[in-house]
C-alpha cells in the first residue's frame, strides 16, 4: 500500500488553460488511494474550468468599442437586478478578456458623477473584479483588484453614508469595519495582501458585497434591528457613490 508520484511538469504541446497543462503522473497500488486521487484531480480541473469565461460573458465584455465604458446595471431593470443579486465567481486573471473587462470597468467608473468604486456585476459580469479609489494613498489613485477576499475585519466599526451607482436615488448610513485585511491578484496572477483602513476600507467592503449579490438597500433592511455604538469618524467628503 505504497504511493508514489512523479513531480509536476509542464507540457507546452498539451492543450490546457494558458496553453499549459499541468500533468501529474500517479502510480498507485491501492484502489482506495486511486479513488481519492481521482476525485482530487477532477476537483482541480473543475476549479480551472470554473474560472473560464462563458461565451455570453465574453460577448458582453467585447460588445461595441473595447475602449469604451460598459453600461452600468440598474436595480430598476428586472433582468439587470437579477444579475446584481447573483453570486460572482473567480476569474482567470491571465485571460485577455479579463484585461479588457478591467479596462472597460474603469471607463464605466470614470463616466459617473463622483463614483469611487465599481464591481463587475454592475456591468453585467458576475465575476470577482472591483475598482476602488484609494483615498489612503497619495493622489488618491483608482486601482483594480482581481478575486479579492477580505480575510480579516476589525470589530471596531464606523458609521458613514453610502450610495450606489446601481440604485438610483438611494443613500443611507451604514456600519462598516474600520480596518480590513485584503488578499487579491493582479492581471499577471501575482498575489498580494495588505491592510486597509478608514474610508477606503469602506469602499472595499461595499464593492466586495456586490460580489456576493449584497446591495445596500437590502443590507439596510436586514440591519434595521441590529444595535451598534455609533462612531462618527468620517470626513465631510466621505459621502460618495459606489
Amino acid at each position: 500500500m505504497t504511493l508514489g508520484f512523479s513531480p509536476f511538469f509542464y507540457d507546452k504541446k498539451s492543450i490546457g488553460f494558458n496553453q499549459n497543462l499541468i500533468t501529474l503522473i500517479i502510480f498507485v497500488k491501492h484502489p482506495s488511494k486511486m479513488k481519492k486521487l481521482s476525485f482530487l484531480f477532477i476537483l482541480f480541473i473543475g476549479l480551472i474550468n470554473a474560472q473560464k469565461l462563458t461565451s455570453n460573458e465574453i460577448s458582453i465584455i467585447n460588445q461595441g468599442d473595447k475602449n469604451s465604458a460598459l453600461p452600468i446595471y440598474q436595480t430598476t431593470d428586472e433582468n439587470q437586478h437579477k444579475t446584481l443579486l447573483s453570486l460572482s465567481t473567480e476569474i482567470d486573471a491571465k485571460d485577455p478578456n479579463t484585461a479588457t473587462l478591467v479596462k472597460r470597468m474603469k471607463e464605466s467608473l470614470l463616466s459617473t458623477d463622483g463614483g469611487v468604486g465599481i464591481a463587475a456585476p454592475q456591468v453585467g459580469i458576475n465575476r470577482k473584479i472591483i475598482w476602488v479609489q484609494r483615498f489612503d494613498k497619495q493622489n488618491e489613485p483608482l486601482e483594480y483588484f482581481i478575486n479579492p477576499v477580505i480575510v480579516w475585519r476589525s470589530e471596531l466599526q464606523n458609521l458613514g453614508p453610502e450610495g450606489d451607482l446601481s440604485i438610483p436615488e438611494f443613500r443611507d448610513q451604514f456600519y462598516r469595519s474600520k480596518v480590513i485585511q485584503l488578499e487579491y491578484v493582479d492581471l499577471k496572477g501575482q498575489k498580494y495582501s495588505e491592510i486597509v483602513e478608514g474610508f477606503t476600507a469602506v469602499i472595499f467592503q461595499h464593492e466586495i458585497d456586490h460580489l456576493f449579490g449584497i446591495l445596500i438597500s437590502d443590507k439596510k433592511e436586514k440591519e434595521k434591528n441590529d444595535a451598534y455604538k455609533s462612531v462618527d469618524a468620517f470626513k465631510k467628503s466621505d459621502s460618495k457613490t459606489r
